[in-house]
Formats: structure tokens, sequence, C-alpha cells
């Protein structure tokens, strides 16, 4: 088992990626605080993962807010006795807005979740990790935040800040045995088109987007990511750091 003994904390484990990450990691052996805002959906990964060497403890956060974010954390170490790796998933769409048409509201709620939630939750746990002298931080950005056509205007902002908060922080802490790296998801099967941001679609904005689409060989599944964050997480990555990596099925490789 790739990462036995170890505790992870893993947000966005509801739905999607984040709950196939949550249920690897504990297959892998991992101990792993799930964190989402729908509790009962986190249930059902507990009852899922019950047999497996890793236990899954739910947790039910508004990780918009920081001291939920620490809590979060703080929860990890009392229950397991520390944290070792931190993933951030916690994400939303926006609604494909270019620039000229952004609306105050969409870019507060995606800069908030998926912006500054990583940074609040990186800002904690790089601090535990300088205590115990190691730790690994994955970030879940996206093909968005390598290019400029994928997503709206606001989406597509986020997820770079999401990979320059990944570069510095790999950098940064390098020195301190603290890896950092992003996956960058191409188009996965996850409920994230379903949000409230995406409910009335700026059309001009997805019709210019989707000239790229069409160039997508299939979409993904969550199990895909989650195996990359599995390699990350455990000692076979012990020299990958500061790496934003494509898993979009050679997408924009085009």
């Amino acid at each position: 088992m790739k990462l036995k003994g170890r505790t992870a904390v893993v947000t966005g484990a509801s739905s999607g990626m984040g709950r196939e990450i949550a249920y690897y990691f504990a297959k892998e052996g991992a101990n792993v605080v799930a964190v989402a805002r729908r509790a009962e959906r986190l249930s059902e990964l507990v009852e899922q993962t019950k047999d497996f060497e890793g236990k899954v403890l739910a947790y039910s956060a508004d990780i918009t807010n920081s001291e939920k974010v620490n809590g979060m954390i703080d929860e990890a170490v009392k229950q397991f006795g520390s944290m070792d790796i931190l993933v951030n998933n916690a994400g939303i769409m926006d609604d494909m807005s270019a620039v000229g048409d952004v609306k105050d509201e969409i870019f507060d709620k995606v800069f908030d979740l998926n912006v500054k939630s990583t940074l609040y939750a990186m800002r904690k746990a790089v601090k535990h990790f300088e205590e115990v002298g190691s730790g690994v931080i994955i970030n879940i950005a996206s093909v968005g935040g390598l290019y400029g056509g994928v997503a709206g205007a606001v989406y597509t902002a986020s997820k770079h800040a999401v990979v320059g908060l990944t570069k510095n922080t790999a950098f940064m802490y390098a020195l301190k045995n603290i890896r950092c790296n992003a996956i960058c998801p191409g188009a996965i099967t996850t409920e994230i088109g379903s949000t409230e941001t995406m409910k009335n679609i700026n059309m001009d904005g997805a019709k210019r987007t989707g000239i790229g689409m069409a160039l997508n060989p299939r979409t993904g599944e969550g199990s895909e990511i989650a195996k990359v964050a599995v390699f990350l997480a455990s000692d076979d990555a012990s020299f990958v750091n500061g790496q934003c990596i494509a898993v979009d099925g050679g997408w924009r490789a085009y």
C-alpha cells in the first residue's frame, strides 16, 4: 500500500474527483478526512470504504471560511495524530463569460472557493508540515489554468492562480521537505457543470470556448485523476515538485 500510515485531508470529497481521491487514498491505506458541505454524501463514502485499511472521517464545512479550514486540519491532527497530505479539490465553474461580461457575484463565488479556500488550506497546512518536517500538497487545477480558451475569464483566472500558488509554494518550501504539485484535469465526469454559477450560461462565451472542445478525445473519469493523486502523494513522487500535470487524454497536446 502506497499511503499506509498517512493522513490526508481532501476537500470537495462528496462527489466527482474528490470522492474518488478520498476513496483511492483510503484503499491505499491512508486515513482520510473527507471534507464537503453535503454531509449525507460523505456518509455514503464512509460506508463505502469501511472495510479499507485506511479510515475515512466525514467532515462537513464551508471552506470559504478560513476558520472552518483551520478546523478541518486541526480535526485531522486530533483524530489521527498528524496530517501528511492536503488535497485541494473543491471548485466551481463560472458562467463562461468573457471579461467584458463578468458579473461581480460570479467573480466572488468562483474566487472564494477556487482560490481563497485553496490558499487558506495551504497556509494552515504548511505550518503543520514545517513542525513535523515534511508534507505533500496536491492542488486540483485545470487545463484551464494552463491555457486561455477552456472556460470563461473568471474560472480561467482562478485556475491560473492555483497554478501560481502551486509553483510558488513548491519553490518556497522545497528546502523544508514540503512538496506541492497540481493536477490539471481536462474534461472529466463530475458534477461541476450543475453548480449555481452555471445556471445562466453566457452563450457567446460558450460558443467561443466550444471551438476546442471538438478536439477532446473523450471524457475522463474521476478515478483516472485519483490514481495520479495517489502517485503524487506517495514516495514514488519524492522528486516531483512544482509540477502541473495535465491529465486530459492528450486534448491540449494539439
